[in-house]
């Protein structure tokens, strides 16, 4: 690793270390943007405490981490005494360096890939072929765009279980990248089995190691059920029953906890009759989940990690229970697809500056808005929600110019930059 990218992770292990320290973590750690009932450090704690005194857990409605992750903190807690939060420091950090090794390989197979099409690009499309400076430069941005990105630095300092999810994540993204299934099976399955969404990653997981052959996708499969079995089992026998099941992934689908959030449950079924109820679940449960993924596979078939960047960004929108820290990773990921920016102005509705904007100035005025309803009784949720789903609208745009821009990117890399009909130019729009 190049001597720069070394002074950057130390200097982003020592902001986080301050923040953890610092006044900042204990606010950060009580922040509904921040800390979910899924990710909570107190949650974890008392989950921890209840193992370790013989108490089941999941008998009342406080934990909702796996018995797996709880026992693997209580000992790392046994280990570290009170350094348990450079457990998060260094575990942070690590997602940081996996991102920045997954791009260079990311990179290099597509300039390997890239030099077998050349031949087929029109000329004078240089700026949107990837180039050999972009294996410096790409995987340094993914690196920065993590290490100092503020909503990352404040995941960090929380101390949420929303870290282990951006680990398991990069290191399955890592596995994608390099084709190896049983590196991403086991992080995807213990993810999934924590948060319930990261399923959706099987579809490009299906393209990436299913060769379009039934015979290698049905392996796949197979190894990846066996895995989360396996991590049932081991749950099972932590806690000695399966009402594990309900206070995790039952807890998450049938959306208990109406503690507001960056999300849009938390809204609409607080105002909702509760006979609509079970329709509304299922219906934003599948929006969440599988309602994108077989539309976005066939379209983008030919780039699986642009789809699991899209499937991400997705799901840390419509997930049950969503913070800051999903938001992060999908974020670094960006810079990935350098090549394909040059369209991102020129979009139907140019989004890049309402983006801009729609997260500059939500995330600004959600903690204010936040105190004007529950401290001063001067506003109230119509204000918070407000600003949570123009925040939730910005990603959408922002996804949705990414999945514009690469396909218009793959459409002049063989037909050229300038289209001419009947003599005149033409402009090209994505129908």
């Amino acid at each position: 690793m190049h001597r720069n990218t070394l002074k950057w992770l130390i200097l982003g292990g020592l902001i986080r270390t301050y923040l953890v320290n610092s006044e900042v973590g204990t606010i950060m750690a009580n922040r509904v943007e921040i800390a979910t009932p899924l990710n909570s450090f107190k949650k974890a704690q008392e989950g921890i405490y209840l193992l370790k005194h013989n108490i089941d857990p999941y008998a009342g409605d406080m934990v909702h981490e796996i018995p797996l992750m709880l026992w693997l903190l209580w000992h790392a807690m046994n280990l570290l005494q009170g350094w348990l939060p450079l457990l998060y420091v260094m575990l942070d950090l690590m997602t940081a360096i996996v991102l920045y090794k997954t791009s260079q390989l990311f990179v290099r197979k597509k300039l390997s890939e890239q030099s077998k099409d050349l031949e087929h690009y029109a000329a004078g499309t240089e700026d949107l072929q990837y180039q050999p400076i972009d294996e410096l430069t790409m995987p340094r941005c993914v690196l920065l765009a993590y290490l100092f990105n503020p909503l990352a630095l404040f995941n960090c300092a929380g101390l949420t279980c929303t870290i282990f999810s951006n680990f398991l994540l990069s290191v399955a993204l890592y596995g994608l990248v390099d084709r190896r299934a049983l590196l991403f099976s086991l992080c995807v399955a213990l993810e999934a089995m924590r948060n319930m969404y990261p399923i959706v990653l099987l579809a490009p997981a299906v393209l990436v190691f299913g060769k379009k052959q039934v015979k290698p996708i049905v392996y796949f499969l197979f190894l990846f059920i066996s895995i989360c079995m396996i991590i049932c089992w081991l749950n099972y026998k932590i806690v000695g029953n399966w009402r594990y099941l309900d206070g995790t992934l039952g807890f998450i689908f049938f959306y208990r906890d109406l503690q507001p959030n960056i999300g849009l449950f938390w809204y609409f079924f607080t105002e909702m009759f509760e006979h609509f109820r079970t329709l509304f679940l299922i219906t934003f449960q599948m929006n969440a989940t599988i309602l994108y993924m077989l539309p976005l596979t066939m379209k983008v078939r030919k780039e699986p990690i642009l789809l699991t960047t899209i499937l991400i960004g997705l799901m840390s929108i419509f997930r049950a229970y969503p913070c800051l820290g999903d938001v992060s990773f999908y974020l670094a990921l960006l810079p990935l697809w350098k090549r394909s920016l040059k369209f991102f102005s020129f979009t139907v509705m140019a989004h890049n500056f309402v983006v801009f904007c729609l997260f500059l100035v939500s995330l600004c005025i959600l903690p204010t808005l936040w105190h004007l309803w529950i401290y001063s009784g001067s506003a109230n949720a119509n204000f918070y929600f407000g600003a949570t789903l123009a925040f939730s609208t910005g990603q959408i745009f922002l996804i949705t110019d990414l999945l514009y821009a690469q396909v218009k990117r793959e459409f002049c890399l063989y037909h050229g930059l300038k289209i001419v009909v009947d003599g005149k130019d033409a402009k090209i729009v994505l129908g």
